[in-house]
């Protein structure tokens, strides 16, 4: 953009803004006012927003909070079965009672296929209720039948985009108001989940208490997420979701997750760096399904449940994480019980490097611990190992090639 020229920006807040409110609907207006202008930025002014179903982002946007004094807070989760059969080409479902679905609010349809019986997921956006009727915006493209008991639920991302490119999200906070939420999975929501998007920048944006994953995005090319906070999220903390290339995850804090980062499949030729991960149920760090080529550097991983870093092993071993390189990372008291194994890396991974890691276990020495610093697989080929440090460890490696 020439410099000089300002592009269009609107305020949305619950008093002297553009658009006036404090929930989703005034929050969408806003969006689709400024992406149909062309693209700019909607400023989240002072105050918290009731979410009774996700920010739908746009291409060319810009999404700007007031730092801590702007919160988007998930609705509580209601669920309701279906009350009839639905056929893929309908748009229109009955449940038992509607009276927690609103108009303009998210609801999550799930079920089992009737003829596969495979666990099948619609998301959707509720235009009418009548009775005990919801009127959906689009087609639900699958059949749920009433033998597979499906439900209608209000589960939803908060913020959230598909093929939609050139977007930031920045300053604001997200509570995911877990104690009052069913679980979705980080493959269909998350405080923030985005699928097949492209060019986009998260910064300076609190995820927590979501139940699911903090940050997620599926299929997305040259997404930062940049001093972002991750924390009491009951699933994944940053989830790089399969096929995203190129990820920069820098200076984030993630607090409180079952796994930290976790690299999903085959994300490559990303960067992890100077990033806190702490107290997370499972694994600080998780890589492994055509992972590949990722530098994870000068991240600091304390007191994960069963490994600080997990190289997961698959059966094929064209599939697993090779040429990843992890450079200057601390790792801290891994483990709770048994063998506490601070690296385990599983599998037939090919051409890793660990370089100048420090593997630290402050905790006295106990009966119920085995503290081993890096454990190495018998299928494990060209690993290089240079520099890196072990304290505290009744073991500092075991090679079992």
């Amino acid at each position: 953009m020439a410099v000089g020229i300002k592009s269009l920006e609107v305020t949305v807040g619950p008093e002297k803004a553009d658009f006036v409110g404090a929930d989703h609907l005034v929050l969408q207006a806003a969006v689709d006012y400024v992406t149909a202008m062309g693209g700019g930025t909607v400023r989240i002014l002072p105050g918290t927003y009731e979410m009774g179903n996700s920010v739908f982002l746009r291409s060319n946007l810009r999404l700007i909070g007031s730092g801590e004094d702007t919160v988007l807070r998930k609705c509580e989760s209601v669920c309701e079965l279906l009350t009839e059969d639905t056929d893929w080409y309908s748009n229109r479902v009955m449940v038992k009672n509607a009276s927690a679905f609103s108009v303009g609010g998210g609801v999550f349809i799930r079920g089992k296929c009737p003829h596969s019986g495979k666990p099948q997921f619609v998301k959707r956006t509720v235009v009418a209720v009548d009775g005990n009727a919801l009127y959906l915006n689009q087609e639900l493209r699958m059949n749920f039948w009433l033998e597979t008991a499906p439900e209608a639920a209000t589960l939803f991302p908060v913020i959230t985009g598909d093929y939609v490119n050139d977007i930031a999200v920045e300053n604001l906070i997200i509570d995911g108001n877990r104690a009052n939420n069913e679980n979705l999975n980080g493959n269909y929501g998350g405080c923030v989940f985005i699928q097949d998007c492209n060019r986009v920048v998260m910064r300076h944006v609190t995820a927590r208490d979501y139940n699911g994953d903090g940050f997620s995005w599926q299929i997305c090319h040259d997404v930062t997420v940049d001093k972002c906070q991750s924390v009491n999220n009951s699933d994944l903390g940053l989830h790089p979701g399969s096929g995203s290339q190129r990820p920069i995850i820098t200076d984030n804090t993630i607090i409180g997750s079952s796994q930290g980062l976790f690299f999903c499949w085959g994300v490559k030729h990303g960067v992890a760096e100077g990033n806190i991960i702490e107290d997370c149920d499972k694994y600080g760090i998780s890589i492994g399904h055509h992972d590949t080529d990722n530098l994870v550097r000068n991240n600091c991983v304390r007191r994960s449940g069963l490994h600080g870093v997990w190289f997961r092993q698959h059966p094929n071993p064209a599939r697993d994480s090779h040429r990843n390189v992890f450079e200057g990372n601390l790792i801290v008291d891994s483990g709770v019980r048994d063998e506490c194994v601070a690296i385990e890396m599983l599998g037939t991974a090919t051409g890793v490097v660990l370089r100048n890691n420090r593997i630290v276990d402050t905790r006295r020495k106990h009966a119920s611990r085995n503290r081993i610093g890096l454990r190495i697989g018998e299928q494990i080929q060209d690993l290089v190992t240079e520099g890196n440090s072990y304290s505290g460890m009744e073991t500092d490696i075991v090679d079992l090639r």
